[in-house]
């Protein structure tokens, strides 16, 4: 490394060379949540996989990375960054090639299951890494902005990649995908990235692991089902509510305990709490915008899988360079007005979003391209001052509440946009189906645009075509409520970030 006028280290090839080395592992973790959209007919098919099977091979890999990201990034700051990275890339490698090759769907569960974990070790690792790698102040702000970037596409290019990959191969290579790239980071990583940890960790708090996962794993859970049931039911509540409590316990643990899993230092500063809310809400926005948007281009336009994930990639082409971008600006402005800028920019969106008809889907498109790009300005930056405000040696922990904070935002997102839209759909579209509709197939169509879509097609061909106009109308106007319901939140949240972040300049000072 170079040094700066200033006296802070200035990343040189070696360093970039890493950094792009570690969105290796981001990249495909990002892309293992949208891969098996398209797989899972032909998994179904050919494992003879069960509807209660099949929720589990999509849910076991969040549940496995949401529980146990926290305890990976406090492991990571223990025994080494680098070390935890290497380990999760063989872990992720090793369960891909037993996934692609599963035999039945207890196995394809249970490999999923690893992934998960493998996940949840390269997510933090990768974070806490760049903030080891990039000393200097801008480098670090520049590249925490690519890595948004990069981790938005991930999560797009997945589907696509399944969806291609599916039209050549068997299903098992959208597993197999990864295995080039986990290899090759397991050769290049010792090579370039250095390792970094706590010289001083002290005791590993074994009791902490369990509370914390009994704390995250039924809150994902219960979001998780109040998203997939688009309804608010008992059981995803008492799971919530029975989370948030043994969640008091653990965050009580931490401030008390001696050795504790979380440091109560990496609070110490204002930043660190606010980035996580801040981060937290970008990602509710995030999956609920996309809640709609995906199936807007298919229920809604009637496009197949592969042609909507393929239009899908337009805002992604916008959205990655936002972050980059954004970070030049907090160069000249102070931070917490372009966060809020990036906040004010997604409430754009979604007023867009709200005016969108059965029949727009350019509207549809810009819309989610500005909704992405005021989210990635606000994650790409909250990020960097978060994790700059932290200590070093705390970093993995650091990266991995910012990640758990992110899961849960998301996980909200689908929930409460969800519930929304289909509040919305199962009031407007009983009054708006023919009458001589019997009354099976009117049952059938008051529940999903997907149910509707199926039933019109075993009708007439004009009583097919009226009860797709009253379910994408109900739709349609369901998303409308919900993005508006996203505007404000979205206001509410710059007026948050300004009062919370104003003042702190460009970085946050590191703690000593």
């Amino acid at each position: 490394m170079a040094m700066t006028n200033s006296g802070a280290p200035l990343a040189g090839r070696r360093e970039w060379t890493a950094f792009v080395v570690l969105l290796l592992p981001l990249l495909l973790v990002s892309m293992d949540v949208s891969v098996l959209f398209f797989a899972i007919p032909a998994i179904s098919e050919s494992l003879h996989v069960t509807g209660t099977q099949q929720l589990w091979v999509f849910d076991i890999y969040a549940f496995a990375l949401s529980g146990l990201l926290i305890t990976m990034g406090s492991l990571g700051d223990r025994i080494g960054r680098r070390k935890l990275l290497l380990l999760g890339a063989a872990a992720f490698g090793t369960a891909s090639v037993a996934a692609a090759y599963a035999q039945n769907a207890e196995m394809l569960i249970a490999a999923r299951a690893v992934l998960g974990i493998g996940g949840a070790t390269l997510m933090p690792s990768t974070m806490a890494l760049v903030r080891t790698l990039f000393r200097n102040d801008k480098q670090r702000t520049l590249a925490i902005g690519i890595w948004s970037g990069a981790m938005a596409g991930g999560i797009a290019l997945g589907s696509v990649m399944g969806g291609l990959l599916l039209e050549q191969f068997w299903w098992g290579s959208v597993f197999l995908v990864n295995v080039p790239a986990m290899v090759l980071l397991l050769i290049l990583a010792p090579l370039l990235v250095p390792e970094s940890k706590d010289p001083a960790p002290g005791r590993f708090d074994l009791l902490s692991v369990p509370l914390s996962m009994a704390a995250v794993l039924p809150v994902t859970y219960g979001m998780k089902e109040i998203a997939a049931d688009n309804a608010v039911s008992a059981v995803p509540l008492l799971s919530i509510a029975a989370g948030l409590v043994v969640g008091w316990f653990f965050v009580r643990r931490q401030r008390t305990c001696r050795h504790a899993m979380i440091s109560p230092e990496l609070f110490r500063h204002r930043v660190f709490g606010a980035g996580i809310t801040v981060n937290t809400l970008a990602a509710f926005g995030m999956m609920g915008s996309t809640y709609f948007t995906t199936q807007y281009l298919q229920g809604v336009l009637g496009k197949g899988p592969l042609e909507a994930a393929l239009w899908s990639i337009a805002p992604s082409l916008v959205i990655g360079a936002t972050g980059p971008l954004s970070t030049a600006l907090a160069q000249k402005v102070d931070r917490a007005y372009v966060i809020a800028g990036g906040f004010v920019v997604a409430a754009a969106g979604f007023a867009l979003l709200a005016v969108a008809g059965t029949h727009a889907l350019w509207t549809v498109l810009i819309a989610a391209a500005v909704i992405g790009c005021g989210i990635i300005t606000v994650m790409s930056l909250v990020s960097d001052m978060a994790l700059s405000a932290t200590p070093l040696e705390k970093a993995g922990t650091a990266s991995s509440l910012m990640e758990t904070g992110q899961e849960f935002g998301g996980a909200l997102g689908m929930a409460v946009f969800g519930s929304i839209g289909t509040a919305v759909y199962r009031d407007e579209v009983p009054g708006a189906l023919p009458a001589t509709l019997p009354q099976g197939v009117a049952g059938a169509v008051r529940e999903t645009l997907g149910a509707a879509a199926g039933a019109a097609r075993q009708l007439p061909r004009a009583t097919g075509e009226a009860v797709l106009d009253a379910a994408r109308e109900a739709f349609t106007h369901g998303m409308h409520l919900a993005a508006l319901g996203g505007a404000a939140v979205f206001v509410l949240a710059a007026a948050f970030t300004v009062r919370a972040l104003r003042g702190l300049g460009g970085a946050a000072e590191p703690l000593a």
